[in-house]
């Protein structure tokens, strides 16, 4: 077990007892964790398309390496006709990552982008009834299966995004970005007051902690602040990725990084300004590319890891090809693996988890240390679970 992370640590003084809450001295105690409290994920969409041999083979190995996923609920494909939504479909795949031991997020329930076209044909009133509606809808109906949520995506750019138009830059204008994002986050919380409720951008400026600021001045329930780095162009550096960890961090709020894209191939052009302008119909993955992936991605995972405002590291595309064609995954597009992916397996399955076995005193007691998580814990043949949680120093397990 590497000592290098202590950061993500705890030594906790455990008390072994029987069923009957008698001390068991003497016993081989194994302590085993089965789940990291940090949050490594991907996007999770492939589990939309289960049953099927190739996704299966996929989503096996999606399994293998990470324990936090992002299902869609893009307003457009959710509910592509008002009133006939893709419910049925979300709740399977939640479920299917539970079993599973993965922690679902949805994303996202408020963005100018991916909106439902129908929604334009109302006035501004009906369309924001209609959004708030849509929140408390959907995570009333996912309370208990979905705990995490992006609520609301790219403010910085909503209220001047001219690409097309769209319900939610109306309402953004019309009633204020901030009162938007109070009412979006209002909702979600009234119908999930235990979930996590992250405001995400990719536009990392100033101008979104002015956003984020603003909206906790207003009293915005945000519970974490989503950070996204496509990096398509090319990585930004450790420099960066430190800088953007201290200026938001100085909210007190956890950071999630929940959209990171390294790629495997050439880099995108970088007088490109709108990345969706790239349109190539193939874009391939080359031995020197998934070299300098893989070290890309050792670098902002060791950093994210390390960095106690951090809770959650997520790369976007799992597998090539998806947005934007990109050789953007961990695995290939015939699910063969990539370097980068064997790597965080290494670090977060064997290097960064806890395995040890421990031998209580005369009156059961044993000092474990571990990464902080969920353990199976097992002796002389009997199991239980037992979470290591930050700042626990003291613990009763009865086995």
């Amino acid at each position: 077990m590497s000592q290098e992370f202590k950061n993500r640590m705890e030594t906790v003084r455990v008390r072994v007892t029987d069923g009957e809450g008698k001390a068991v001295p003497g016993a081989k105690v194994r302590f085993r964790e089965t789940k990291q409290e940090f949050l490594l994920g991907a996007g999770a969409f492939d589990t939309l398309k289960l049953p099927d041999p190739f996704t299966e083979e996929r989503v096996e190995k999606w399994l293998k390496l990470l324990n936090y996923g992002t299902l869609p609920f893009y307003w457009g494909g959710y509910e592509p006709v008002e009133g006939a939504y893709e419910e049925e479909s979300r709740m399977k795949a939640a479920k299917f990552l539970l079993a599973h031991d993965v922690t679902p997020k949805g994303h996202p329930l408020c963005w100018h982008t991916s909106c439902a076209d129908w929604l334009l044909k109302y006035d501004n009133k009906t369309i924001m009834e209609k959004q708030l509606a849509r929140i408390t809808r959907d995570v009333t109906a996912f309370r208990g299966v979905i705990d995490i949520w992006d609520v609301i995506n790219e403010t910085v750019i909503m209220p001047v995004f001219d690409r097309y138009d769209n319900a939610i830059t109306r309402i953004c204008n019309a009633y204020g970005r901030i009162n938007l994002i109070k009412e979006v986050f209002d909702a979600a919380k009234a119908a999930n007051p235990d979930a996590l409720l992250l405001i995400n951008d990719f536009n990392l400026s100033p101008e979104y902690e002015k956003v984020i600021d603003e909206a906790l001045t207003k009293g915005v329930p945000i519970g974490a602040i989503g950070l996204q780095t496509h990096q398509h162009q090319g990585y930004r550096g450790k420099a960066y990725m430190e800088d953007v960890i201290r200026r938001f961090s100085k909210f007190g709020l956890p950071l999630h990084f929940t959209e990171n894209t390294l790629v495997s191939g050439h880099l995108m052009p970088p007088e490109i300004v709108d990345l969706n302008d790239y349109q190539v119909s193939e874009w391939p993955s080359t031995a020197e590319g998934e070299a300098r992936q893989e070290q890309e991605w050792k670098e902002m995972a060791e950093l994210m890891f390390g960095s106690d405002e951090v809770d959650a590291l997520t790369g976007w595309d799992f597998a090539d090809g998806a947005w934007l064609h990109a050789p953007s995954g961990l695995v290939r597009l015939d699910n063969s693996e990539k370097p980068a992916y064997k790597m965080l397996c290494k670090l977060f399955r064997e290097e960064w988890m806890t395995d040890v076995t421990c031998v209580t005193d005369e009156a059961g007691y044993a000092d474990f240390t571990g990464y902080r998580g969920k353990y199976e814990v097992s002796s002389d043949g009997k199991n239980t679970e037992f979470v290591l949680k930050k700042g626990l120093s003291e613990a009763e397990i009865v086995l």
